[in-house]
């Protein structure tokens, strides 16, 4: 019995254990979302990034900078033909070299938000450093040229050192104030000193374009903070949507278990459910008929008539709910054969026809004859057609109209419609009444109640032969429920024997 049925697989279908993953997951959310919601795109927000990236950049074009001094140098000895320059070129690749050790060291070592001020000092220094090798260049000067040739030259060359110094501290907020003051400082200190109007031209240009590049570095420092935030924030929605995602297929995976775990013990129970069931309802019958000797009391009548309707009705009720369960469960095998779909509704409408003329209801049928057989399951289509039909027996107030339609769909498969005209079903309840268990108001408000399983039934049944099912209904206009099988059921008439000699004969003739 109850005893022998076996739990084992199903014993882990609850997990309580896992409820710690949960609040693990929720808490990551709630922190995302925290995040999210704060909007923390300050210039300060990114600092330990940047830095990092600032750093990467440096040793990335650790090379660009001495082939820049070299070829300076090279084109000043051509230009003044003094070898001067070379023991500038010396200061600055040293100065250069210093710069790159202080990158190396940022790179290898851990930056963190409380040392991130520290290392872009660090940085800011070693820029200053290099920014001190162009301020010694501006305090060069050419005695055996013409004051205008090496001003051009010493000009040039270090506006494309404050360009290459501006592009390559796009990164490090304030880097190219700091590392190009002291350029602009030297210009001013040698303007004030010869006192010509050239030098004073130079010092003041470059004091403009400092200006300058320091805007335009700090809005490309900004755009890279947004691009930065925009892609934290994009990882944080990510992040988030992968954690949803894990929720969501848990919830589900535990749904369907239990789902399952549901189904496979009612489907189990069914011999334990329906024995003594049928032995209420036999013993019951005997009562009634008196075989073992006469009820003498007329109420023991009544009694035993309603032990037998209840025990009937819990019936099938059991036999509804161990259907849809074996169906679930996917134990409910078709047994398929050739059957006319118009002779079933013919005889489910004589299995309703008693109770439709107690309630002085009118059934008709609109058939569609001479269709050819489908290939199904006969009792299943019985129970599709039955349930439909009883459902439209129960709710059609008397002196209502049932009617019964069968024939071909357009895409050559074949249905059954049976439309009423009772009180019809609000259009958002028609949901409710299509899952299991569902009851709408009219059904609730009824007398006759039943166990809301039966459209669940005629759905999946009609899934399992690749059909479906329809359900049109208008409030105080009724209902119309279509059951619709597809072409690949219908079963094409062969031609006769005698057609087909016919035209093999005449196939040879022409042969």
């Amino acid at each position: 019995m109850i005893q022998g049925v076996s739990t084992s697989t199903d014993k882990n279908i609850v997990d309580r254990s896992r409820s710690h993953r949960n609040k693990a997951v929720s808490k990551a959310v709630r922190a995302t979302r925290e995040r999210l919601q704060s909007g923390n795109s300050s210039l300060h927000a990114f600092d330990r990034e940047m830095v990092v990236m600032h750093a990467g950049a440096l040793l990335q074009s650790a090379s660009v900078m001495p082939l820049l001094v070299l070829l300076i140098t090279a084109a000043g000895t051509y230009v003044t033909r003094d070898i001067g320059l070379f023991s500038w070129a010396l200061l600055a690749l040293c100065l250069h070299a210093l710069n790159i050790i202080i990158a190396r060291r940022a790179s290898k070592s851990e930056i963190t938000a409380e040392n991130t001020a520290k290392w872009r000092w660090r940085l800011i220094t070693g820029q200053v450093m290099m920014g001190c090798g162009w301020a010694a260049l501006a305090f060069q000067n050419c005695a055996a040229c013409g004051p205008d040739t090496f001003i051009f030259f010493k000009g040039a060359t270090l506006l494309i050192a404050l360009s290459a110094t501006a592009m390559a501290n796009v990164m490090l907020r304030g880097a190219v104030l700091f590392a190009f003051a002291p350029t602009v400082v030297a210009l001013s200190l040698n303007a004030s000193l010869t006192g010509t109007g050239v030098d004073m031209g130079l010092a003041a240009l470059f004091a403009t374009l400092l200006v300058f590049f320091v805007f335009i570095t700090d809005r490309l420092f900004q755009s890279n903070v947004k691009i930065l935030s925009f892609q934290s924030e994009k990882d944080d929605l990510i992040a988030e949507l992968e954690v949803a995602k894990s929720l969501s297929d848990e919830a589900r995976r535990r749904a369907e278990e239990a789902n399952l775990a549901k189904s496979r013990f009612l489907a189990s129970m069914s011999h334990e459910l329906r024995t003594p069931l049928n032995a209420i309802l036999g013993f019951s019958e005997v009562m009634s008929s008196e075989v073992m000797g006469p009820l003498e009391n007329p109420i023991y009548h009544e009694y035993v008539g309603d032990i037998h309707r209840s025990g009937q009705h819990l019936l099938n009720l059991i036999n509804e709910i161990l259907d849809l369960s074996r169906i679930e469960a996917g134990k409910y095998d078709l047994n398929e054969e050739a059957i006319a779909l118009v002779d079933i509704c013919e005889d489910c409408i004589g299995m309703v026809q008693l109770r439709a003329r107690d309630k002085g209801l009118a059934i008709s049928e609109q058939f569609e004859h001479g269709m050819p057989s489908v290939w199904a399951d006969e009792k299943a289509l019985r129970q599709v057609v039955l349930n439909l039909l009883s459902n439209a027996v129960k709710f059609t107030p008397k002196g209502g109209e049932v009617v019964v339609k069968a024939g071909w769909t357009a895409g050559g498969g074949q249905y059954v419609a049976i439309r009423d005209n009772g009180p019809g079903i609000p259009e958002e309840e028609i949901p409710v009444v299509l899952s299991a268990f569902g009851q709408g108001s009219i059904a609730i408000k009824s007398a006759e109640q039943g166990t809301g399983l039966g459209l669940p039934i005629v759905q999946a049944i009609l899934a399992k032969h690749g059909g479906h099912f329809l359900l049109k209904s208008k409030l105080r206009e009724g209902t119309e429920a279509i059951a619709i099988l597809p072409q690949q059921r219908v079963l094409q008439s062969l031609p006769a024997v005698e057609e087909a000699h016919a035209v093999e004969r005449r196939k040879k003739s022409f042969a």
